[in-house]
């Protein structure tokens, strides 16, 4: 079977707050060396899938520079190779993407442009391998309109996915997008979509009419099950959403143990990523590492425990970084104590600064889309911390911060926000800087 993918990456992802400030949730760096749509486009070559579009829509400039032409995944093609579509405007078109099945119906054209017999509609900010011939074999087998790759989640997650009930066959009888009330089982889908190519043109123009902000989970699937053959597709290997800080951090830890899952030295199922060239890790006679993840280019000097390292790290001597992500090209000054944060790339950390200090009562972050308030302190793409300032717990500070912003200020207390021209604290009081 011919099939064409098409990955959604338009995402804002605005529960990852700073680290997708000024770039596409898809494109932020996961695992030291890669961003996260890697693992999506290397599942497509890993299938021998090689006719890939992505979709984009917000802050796209990251990813488009990080896809480039497709050369690290052998998708730089005249016949397939990847391909970035951006929304446009032009007559009768709407223009923004209004929803996920919207951005596949505004890009009908080029699915009618390409020699396929199906289309894989994948999103481009999960965290998995697959190999995605055997759901396309189990497709064919029962000559299914629509199948959708689902997995056992936990009861008490179920809320935040579609829950599906099927016979025992694996046909789809009941799907409920989101429910808030518990009891519709635990089998959820992965957002992996394999349609017909024919019957998802005529149910996205059927659709359409009727929800011109057209959700595949909320318009299209339900639609489609009383009319169509849906079958769900289980899968039993790791499949995780870093969508939020925290399970952004905590999956980015486990990835530090031997025996985790997501085997990423797996060389039949290698995942590839557009890589700068640099020198090999450095680690001084000061320096120790201890089970993390160190990335080329890093220089050790300082101790590094259960933390995740991306290109080009500093960490100067006398200092402690534990249980921390920190990204490309990040300096931690000499004394530098870092625990428990996520620190995203070119920020400077003076001497002596601690972050993610135990300083007062462990309060929330109340700015985070998603309450911030598991201890993990967060800092966004360059900023600058000066020296001797102590930063408490659930501290979100933004990117491109300046030493301007901590002027007089000697510690930030849990549960406060740092911007450019002010710090705002837990009970609403701003301290200008």
């Amino acid at each position: 079977m011919r099939v064409v993918a098409i990955i959604l990456a338009g995402g804002e992802g605005s529960r990852l707050t700073v680290l997708s400030a000024h770039r596409a949730k898809p494109s932020v760096p996961f695992a030291g060396k890669y961003r996260i749509i890697d693992f999506t486009i290397s599942n497509c070559i890993n299938s021998h899938i090689f006719d890939v579009a992505v979709l984009t829509q917000y802050r796209p400039h990251s990813l488009n520079e990080h896809i480039g032409i497709g050369k690290p995944w052998d998708l730089d093609r005249m016949n397939g190779g990847i391909r970035l579509l951006q929304p446009y405007r032009a007559r009768g078109s709407q223009g923004w993407y209004e929803g996920t099945a919207d951005a596949v119906y505004q890009n009908l054209d080029y699915l009618d442009n390409r020699d396929a017999e199906a289309a894989l509609i994948l999103s481009g900010d999960h965290i998995y391998k697959m190999d995605y011939r055997k759901m396309i074999d189990f497709h064919q087998q029962h000559r299914a309109a629509l199948t959708v790759a689902v997995m056992n989640v936990p009861l008490e997650e179920t809320d935040r996915f579609g829950i599906m009930t099927t016979d025992e066959s694996g046909r789809v009888i009941e799907f409920h997008e989101k429910p808030k009330k518990r009891d519709k089982g635990t089998l959820a889908s992965m957002g992996i979509y394999l349609f017909d190519r024919d019957i998802l043109k005529k149910s996205l123009i059927e659709a359409h009419t009727q929800h011109p902000n057209l959700d595949f989970g909320k318009h299209v699937i339900p639609g489609m099950i009383a009319n169509e053959k849906v079958y769900a597709y289980r899968f039993d290997g790791y499949w995780v959403d870093v969508g939020t800080i925290d399970a952004y951090w905590r999956t980015s830890l486990e990835l530090c143990d031997l025996e985790h899952p997501l085997n990423l030295w797996d060389a039949t199922m290698q995942i590839r990523t557009r890589s700068q060239e640099r020198p090999p890790v450095k680690i001084s006679v000061s320096g120790q590492v201890t089970h993390s993840l160190v990335s080329n280019g890093c220089t050790i000097q300082g101790q590094v425990t259960d933390s995740v390292l991306s290109p080009g790290v500093f960490v100067s001597p006398g200092a402690v970084v534990t249980q921390s992500v920190l990204m490309n090209d990040t300096f931690v000054g000499p004394g530098a104590v870092l625990d428990k944060v996520v620190v995203d790339k070119q920020v400077v950390i003076g001497a002596g600064v601690h972050l993610g200090d135990d300083v007062g009562p462990l309060i929330p972050n109340a700015e985070m889309p998603e309450k911030l308030d598991t201890g993990i302190t967060v800092v966004g793409k360059g900023a600058y911390i000066p020296a001797n300032v102590r930063i408490g717990r659930n501290v979100l500070i933004d990117a491109d911060v300046s030493e301007a912003a901590f002027d007089d200020i000697t510690l930030v207390p849990s549960g406060a926000s740092v911007h450019e021209t002010e710090i705002l604290l837990p009970a609403a009081q701003e301290v200008k800087a």
